[in-house]
């Protein structure tokens, strides 16, 4: 299976830090943020990754990072030119794809929780589109989904005034080969971007999008603000410190996802 990390942007909401840095690029407790979500994609069974980055960012990611043999991966790297939305990135990878699906992972989120690399791994063969739901306090600063009373989803809307439900999609997609071509279809939204949430509205509308609502004890954080980013820290800082764990870090992800098979 294929996985692609964004970590594009000018992460304006982290500036004066991001001036001078790529936003995935900045501690993260013990590691830098890209860390984590290439954490996410090994426990979901991703061999090998494309990362997206600004084209000034290419050296610093491709010296942290190398080719992956370190993580038993392969990496290969492209350059987002220009912002233009998350429903870029399925574009700027096209080739790297080759006709076939993949998980789309943003470069600032933190996934963790019980048995969530087994959930991920079982989705590594899917036909139309996957996401995720997540219960938040302010649904408003997110993409929203509405689902009915069986768990499949009704409506879908991009950080809503006035939500209809406090469930959030994280930034972590599953996408059939389909998505290249919807991607390409999309038409820029007011603020001039590719909107993801446009893509997967087309999976609703096909009937070929499923939700799986992440369980209580699921931690989810985008890192993108200075308090998400902090809050992060003490959480790598606290459960590796009282479990004795590493949190986000590839290469026990990698001896994890072995010894599971």
């Amino acid at each position: 299976m294929k996985g692609v990390i964004l970590a594009g942007g000018s992460g304006t909401r982290l500036h004066p830090l991001t001036k001078v840095t790529s936003k995935q690029l900045l501690p993260v407790y013990d590691k830098p943020m890209i860390y984590y979500p290439l954490t996410t994609l090994i426990l979901a069974g991703v061999k090998h990754v494309l990362v997206i980055t600004r084209p000034e960012d290419a050296p610093s990611f491709k010296a942290l990072l190398g080719n992956g043999s370190e993580f038993g991966i392969s990496i290969s790297y492209a350059e987002q030119e220009k912002p233009a939305g998350l429903a870029q990135a399925p574009l700027i990878a096209e080739d790297f794809l080759n006709g076939e699906g993949f998980c789309l992972i943003l470069g600032d989120n933190f996934l963790y929780g019980s048995g969530l690399g087994r959930k991920l791994q079982n989705l590594n063969s899917v036909e139309g589109a996957t996401v995720f739901a997540y219960k938040v306090n302010d649904p408003t600063q997110y993409g929203v989904v509405e689902l009915d009373s069986n768990g499949k989803p009704i409506s879908i809307e991009e950080k809503p005034k006035s939500p209809k439900t406090d469930l959030a999609i994280p930034g972590l997609y599953f996408f059939d080969k389909e998505i290249v071509d919807i991607c390409r279809a999309l038409k820029p939204s007011p603020r001039g971007e590719l909107e993801i949430t446009d893509a997967i509205k087309e999976y609703m509308s096909r009937g070929k999008l499923s939700v799986e609502v992440l369980p209580i004890g699921t931690a989810w954080l985008d890192m993108g603000s200075f308090e998400s980013l902090l809050e992060a820290g003490e959480f790598v800082h606290i459960v590796q410190a009282r479990q004795g764990v590493l949190i986000g870090d590839p290469i026990t992800a990698m001896r994890t996802r072995n010894s599971s098979k």
